[in-house]
Protein backbone atom coordinates (compact mmCIF):
# COMPACT_ATOMS: atom_id res chain seq x y z
CA UNK A 1 0.00 0.00 0.00
CA UNK A 2 1.14 3.91 -0.26
CA UNK A 3 1.82 6.12 2.40
CA UNK A 4 0.65 9.78 2.65
CA UNK A 5 4.42 10.56 2.01
CA UNK A 6 4.11 8.84 -1.84
CA UNK A 7 3.02 12.41 -2.87
CA UNK A 8 4.17 14.15 -6.15
CA UNK A 9 2.67 15.26 -8.68
CA UNK A 10 3.22 15.58 -12.20
CA UNK A 11 2.30 17.64 -15.19
CA UNK A 12 2.68 14.97 -18.27
CA UNK A 13 0.67 16.39 -21.51
CA UNK A 14 2.51 14.00 -24.81
CA UNK A 15 0.51 10.97 -26.73
CA UNK A 16 2.08 7.93 -26.23
CA UNK A 17 5.66 9.07 -26.43
CA UNK A 18 8.22 7.05 -24.15
CA UNK A 19 9.76 9.33 -22.65
CA UNK A 20 9.65 8.61 -13.68
CA UNK A 21 10.93 7.96 -4.27
CA UNK A 22 9.70 8.35 -1.54
CA UNK A 23 11.61 10.20 1.51
CA UNK A 24 11.09 7.78 4.02
CA UNK A 25 14.70 7.13 5.50
CA UNK A 26 15.76 4.01 6.27
CA UNK A 27 18.86 2.32 8.42
CA UNK A 28 21.84 1.36 6.24
CA UNK A 29 24.97 -0.01 6.22
CA UNK A 30 27.78 2.56 6.04
CA UNK A 31 29.84 2.02 3.53
CA UNK A 32 28.19 -1.04 1.48
CA UNK A 33 27.70 0.30 -1.95
CA UNK A 34 25.20 -0.97 -4.08
CA UNK A 35 26.16 -2.52 -7.29
CA UNK A 36 26.23 -0.50 -10.71
CA UNK A 37 24.36 -2.33 -13.37
CA UNK A 38 26.22 -2.22 -16.78
CA UNK A 39 26.05 1.03 -19.35
CA UNK A 40 22.46 1.38 -21.00
CA UNK A 41 22.46 1.73 -24.75
CA UNK A 42 19.96 4.70 -24.09
CA UNK A 43 22.96 6.72 -22.12
CA UNK A 44 26.07 5.84 -24.50
CA UNK A 45 25.53 3.92 -27.59
CA UNK A 46 21.70 5.25 -28.54
CA UNK A 47 23.10 8.93 -29.23
CA UNK A 48 26.30 9.76 -31.28
CA UNK A 49 29.06 11.93 -30.43
CA UNK A 50 26.59 14.51 -30.94
CA UNK A 51 24.14 13.58 -28.68
CA UNK A 52 21.21 13.13 -31.39
CA UNK A 53 19.21 9.92 -30.83
CA UNK A 54 20.28 6.96 -33.07
CA UNK A 55 17.12 6.01 -33.91
CA UNK A 56 13.69 8.45 -34.14
CA UNK A 57 11.56 5.53 -31.93
CA UNK A 58 14.04 4.81 -29.36
CA UNK A 59 11.67 5.52 -26.41
CA UNK A 60 12.31 8.72 -24.27
CA UNK A 61 14.24 8.36 -20.92
CA UNK A 62 16.37 5.96 -21.89
CA UNK A 63 19.32 8.01 -23.05
CA UNK A 64 20.68 11.20 -21.14
CA UNK A 65 21.63 12.94 -24.69
CA UNK A 66 19.19 13.57 -27.53
CA UNK A 67 19.22 16.02 -30.47
CA UNK A 68 22.28 17.97 -29.15
CA UNK A 69 20.57 18.33 -25.87
CA UNK A 70 21.98 17.10 -22.04
CA UNK A 71 20.89 16.23 -18.89
CA UNK A 72 24.30 16.48 -16.89
CA UNK A 73 23.71 15.70 -12.87
CA UNK A 74 26.19 17.55 -10.71
CA UNK A 75 25.51 15.53 -7.65
CA UNK A 76 27.15 11.94 -7.39
CA UNK A 77 24.84 10.06 -4.98
CA UNK A 78 21.77 10.44 -3.38
CA UNK A 79 20.96 10.49 0.52
CA UNK A 80 18.90 8.06 1.84
CA UNK A 81 18.67 9.89 5.30
CA UNK A 82 18.26 13.80 5.51
CA UNK A 83 17.13 15.67 2.30
CA UNK A 84 20.46 16.97 0.70
CA UNK A 85 20.62 19.09 -2.40
CA UNK A 86 20.38 17.31 -5.96
CA UNK A 87 21.27 19.57 -8.48
CA UNK A 88 21.70 19.36 -12.52
CA UNK A 89 21.88 21.21 -15.88
CA UNK A 90 20.75 21.03 -19.05
CA UNK A 91 23.11 21.55 -21.89
CA UNK A 92 22.50 22.74 -24.97
CA UNK A 93 23.04 21.70 -28.62
CA UNK A 94 25.29 24.78 -28.74
CA UNK A 95 27.69 23.41 -25.76
CA UNK A 96 25.81 26.11 -23.38
CA UNK A 97 23.53 25.19 -20.51
CA UNK A 98 19.37 26.04 -21.13
CA UNK A 99 18.26 28.66 -19.54
CA UNK A 100 15.03 29.31 -21.45
CA UNK A 101 12.12 26.69 -21.34
CA UNK A 102 8.27 26.48 -22.77
CA UNK A 103 6.10 25.40 -19.88
CA UNK A 104 4.43 21.87 -20.08
CA UNK A 105 1.39 21.71 -17.31
CA UNK A 106 2.58 24.72 -15.81
CA UNK A 107 5.88 23.95 -14.76
CA UNK A 108 9.12 24.64 -16.80
CA UNK A 109 10.89 21.20 -15.42
CA UNK A 110 9.38 18.14 -13.98
CA UNK A 111 11.66 15.42 -12.66
CA UNK A 112 10.72 11.78 -11.65
CA UNK A 113 13.27 10.02 -9.19
CA UNK A 114 12.65 6.39 -8.92
CA UNK A 115 14.50 3.01 -8.41
CA UNK A 116 15.77 0.63 -11.00
CA UNK A 117 13.25 -2.40 -9.02
CA UNK A 118 10.27 0.28 -9.99
CA UNK A 119 10.16 1.52 -5.93
CA UNK A 120 10.05 4.68 -4.41
CA UNK A 121 8.80 6.44 -7.02
CA UNK A 122 8.89 10.62 -6.38
CA UNK A 123 7.85 13.43 -8.66
CA UNK A 124 9.38 17.01 -8.21
CA UNK A 125 9.57 20.35 -9.49
CA UNK A 126 13.19 21.82 -8.89
CA UNK A 127 13.88 25.29 -8.98
CA UNK A 128 16.45 26.59 -11.96
CA UNK A 129 19.47 29.27 -11.16
CA UNK A 130 19.78 32.16 -12.75
CA UNK A 131 22.94 30.10 -14.73
CA UNK A 132 20.63 27.46 -15.17
CA UNK A 133 21.34 24.89 -12.19
CA UNK A 134 18.38 23.12 -11.06
CA UNK A 135 18.17 22.52 -7.71
CA UNK A 136 16.25 20.19 -5.32
CA UNK A 137 16.21 18.83 -2.22
CA UNK A 138 15.85 15.20 -1.68
CA UNK A 139 16.40 11.70 -0.04
CA UNK A 140 15.49 8.27 -0.95
CA UNK A 141 13.79 5.20 1.16
CA UNK A 142 16.34 3.11 0.35
CA UNK A 143 20.23 2.06 -0.98
CA UNK A 144 19.89 1.40 -4.91
CA UNK A 145 20.71 2.68 -8.57
CA UNK A 146 17.82 5.06 -9.04
CA UNK A 147 16.87 6.66 -12.43
CA UNK A 148 16.28 10.66 -12.68
CA UNK A 149 14.10 11.47 -15.69
CA UNK A 150 14.23 15.01 -16.47
CA UNK A 151 11.33 16.24 -18.46
CA UNK A 152 11.61 19.75 -20.13
CA UNK A 153 10.80 21.68 -23.62
CA UNK A 154 13.68 24.05 -24.75
CA UNK A 155 12.63 27.61 -25.96
CA UNK A 156 12.22 27.64 -29.16
CA UNK A 157 12.54 23.57 -30.23
CA UNK A 158 8.70 22.07 -31.59
CA UNK A 159 8.74 19.27 -29.31
CA UNK A 160 9.95 18.68 -25.17
CA UNK A 161 12.29 15.97 -23.97
CA UNK A 162 12.45 13.55 -21.40
CA UNK A 163 16.87 12.39 -20.49
CA UNK A 164 17.58 10.27 -17.88
CA UNK A 165 20.58 9.52 -15.94
CA UNK A 166 21.47 6.68 -13.16
CA UNK A 167 22.31 8.56 -9.90
CA UNK A 168 23.50 5.56 -7.02
CA UNK A 169 22.19 5.58 -3.38
CA UNK A 170 25.38 3.65 -0.85
CA UNK A 171 24.20 1.38 1.22
CA UNK A 172 22.95 -2.09 1.20
CA UNK A 173 20.99 -2.73 -1.81
CA UNK A 174 18.17 -5.26 -1.41
CA UNK A 175 15.94 -5.33 -4.73
CA UNK A 176 12.23 -5.47 -3.80
CA UNK A 177 9.66 -7.73 -6.68
CA UNK A 178 7.31 -6.21 -8.48
CA UNK A 179 3.86 -6.13 -7.32
CA UNK A 180 1.54 -8.60 -9.05
CA UNK A 181 -0.53 -6.88 -11.24
CA UNK A 182 -4.24 -5.50 -10.48
CA UNK A 183 -6.33 -2.72 -11.34
CA UNK A 184 -6.97 -1.44 -7.86
CA UNK A 185 -4.55 0.69 -4.91
CA UNK A 186 -5.55 2.38 -1.92
CA UNK A 187 -3.54 5.28 -0.62
CA UNK A 188 -4.29 7.39 2.69
CA UNK A 189 -7.81 5.52 2.81
CA UNK A 190 -8.86 6.31 -0.90
CA UNK A 191 -9.31 3.42 -3.26
CA UNK A 192 -8.29 4.07 -7.04
CA UNK A 193 -9.25 1.96 -9.56
CA UNK A 194 -8.37 1.87 -13.19
CA UNK A 195 -11.06 0.29 -15.90
CA UNK A 196 -9.50 -0.72 -18.64
CA UNK A 197 -6.41 -3.08 -20.23
CA UNK A 198 -3.09 -1.59 -22.30
CA UNK A 199 -2.56 -3.27 -25.36
CA UNK A 200 0.74 -3.50 -27.26
CA UNK A 201 0.78 -1.73 -30.40
CA UNK A 202 -2.62 0.07 -29.83
CA UNK A 203 -4.16 3.17 -28.28
CA UNK A 204 -5.97 1.87 -25.37
CA UNK A 205 -8.05 3.84 -22.56
CA UNK A 206 -7.59 3.45 -19.40
CA UNK A 207 -10.12 5.64 -16.78
CA UNK A 208 -9.74 6.12 -12.88
CA UNK A 209 -12.15 6.75 -10.12
CA UNK A 210 -11.47 7.65 -6.74
CA UNK A 211 -13.37 7.01 -3.95
CA UNK A 212 -13.20 7.03 -0.07
CA UNK A 213 -15.48 5.28 2.81
CA UNK A 214 -17.06 3.39 -0.11
CA UNK A 215 -17.99 6.65 -1.94
CA UNK A 216 -17.26 8.46 -5.13
CA UNK A 217 -14.56 11.30 -4.44
CA UNK A 218 -16.28 13.68 -7.22
CA UNK A 219 -14.16 17.08 -6.26
CA UNK A 220 -11.23 16.46 -7.50
CA UNK A 221 -8.82 19.68 -7.52
CA UNK A 222 -7.07 20.82 -10.28
CA UNK A 223 -3.69 20.09 -9.90
CA UNK A 224 -0.89 21.04 -12.80
CA UNK A 225 -3.61 21.93 -15.07
CA UNK A 226 -5.52 18.36 -14.90
CA UNK A 227 -7.79 16.56 -13.00
CA UNK A 228 -4.63 13.83 -12.74
CA UNK A 229 -1.60 12.56 -14.52
CA UNK A 230 -0.25 9.34 -15.24
CA UNK A 231 3.14 8.13 -15.84
CA UNK A 232 3.78 4.22 -17.32
CA UNK A 233 7.41 2.85 -17.34
CA UNK A 234 8.36 -0.35 -18.38
CA UNK A 235 10.19 -3.00 -16.27
CA UNK A 236 13.15 -4.01 -17.24
CA UNK A 237 14.54 -0.87 -19.09
CA UNK A 238 12.64 2.06 -17.34
CA UNK A 239 11.53 3.54 -21.11
CA UNK A 240 9.46 6.29 -20.05
CA UNK A 241 5.97 7.13 -21.21
CA UNK A 242 4.19 10.14 -21.28
CA UNK A 243 0.14 9.90 -20.91
CA UNK A 244 -2.49 12.56 -22.24
CA UNK A 245 -4.86 13.15 -20.13
CA UNK A 246 -8.56 14.20 -21.59
CA UNK A 247 -9.05 17.81 -20.60
CA UNK A 248 -11.73 16.45 -18.09
CA UNK A 249 -11.71 13.50 -15.53
CA UNK A 250 -9.11 11.31 -14.73
CA UNK A 251 -9.54 8.62 -18.39
CA UNK A 252 -6.31 8.56 -20.32
CA UNK A 253 -5.10 7.36 -23.91
CA UNK A 254 -2.40 4.95 -23.16
CA UNK A 255 -0.13 3.23 -26.32
CA UNK A 256 2.62 1.18 -25.28
CA UNK A 257 4.78 -0.07 -28.36
CA UNK A 258 6.12 -3.42 -27.21
CA UNK A 259 4.64 -6.25 -25.00
CA UNK A 260 5.83 -5.93 -21.44
CA UNK A 261 5.47 -5.07 -17.66
CA UNK A 262 4.53 -1.78 -17.02
CA UNK A 263 4.19 0.32 -13.48
CA UNK A 264 2.05 2.77 -13.63
CA UNK A 265 1.82 5.54 -11.26
CA UNK A 266 -1.24 7.81 -10.79
CA UNK A 267 -1.23 11.64 -9.34
CA UNK A 268 -4.58 13.53 -7.91
CA UNK A 269 -5.48 15.73 -6.00
CA UNK A 270 -8.21 16.20 -3.00
CA UNK A 271 -8.27 18.20 0.13
CA UNK A 272 -5.38 20.06 -0.95
CA UNK A 273 -3.38 16.92 -0.76
CA UNK A 274 -1.29 14.97 -3.78
CA UNK A 275 -1.30 11.68 -4.11
CA UNK A 276 0.04 8.97 -5.97
CA UNK A 277 -1.56 5.19 -6.72
CA UNK A 278 0.60 2.70 -8.35
CA UNK A 279 -0.39 -0.07 -10.77
CA UNK A 280 1.06 -3.24 -12.00
CA UNK A 281 -0.42 -3.99 -15.64
CA UNK A 282 0.93 -6.61 -18.58
CA UNK A 283 0.29 -6.89 -22.16
CA UNK A 284 1.44 -9.40 -25.10
CA UNK A 285 1.28 -8.63 -28.67
CA UNK A 286 -2.11 -7.24 -29.95
CA UNK A 287 -3.80 -8.41 -26.61
CA UNK A 288 -3.66 -7.46 -22.93
CA UNK A 289 -2.05 -9.74 -20.56
CA UNK A 290 -3.66 -11.71 -17.58
CA UNK A 291 -4.14 -9.36 -14.60
CA UNK A 292 -5.78 -9.23 -11.77
CA UNK A 293 -6.21 -7.56 -8.03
Amino acid sequence: MNTPTRLGAFGLGLVAVFGAALGLGRTIGPDAGPPRPAAHAGDHEAADEHGTAADDHTPGGLQIAQDGYRLAPLTDTLSTGAPQPFRFRIIGPDAATVTAFTPTHERDLHLVVVRRDLTGYRHLHPARAADGTWEVPLSVPAPGDYRVFADFHPAGRDEPLTLGADVPAAGDYRPQPLPDPGFADTVDGYTVTIDGEIVAGEASTLTATVSRDGAPVTDLERYLGADGHLVALRDGDLAYLHVHPDADGLRFTVEVPSPGTYRLFLDFQHRGTVRTAEFTMTTEHGEPGHTHG
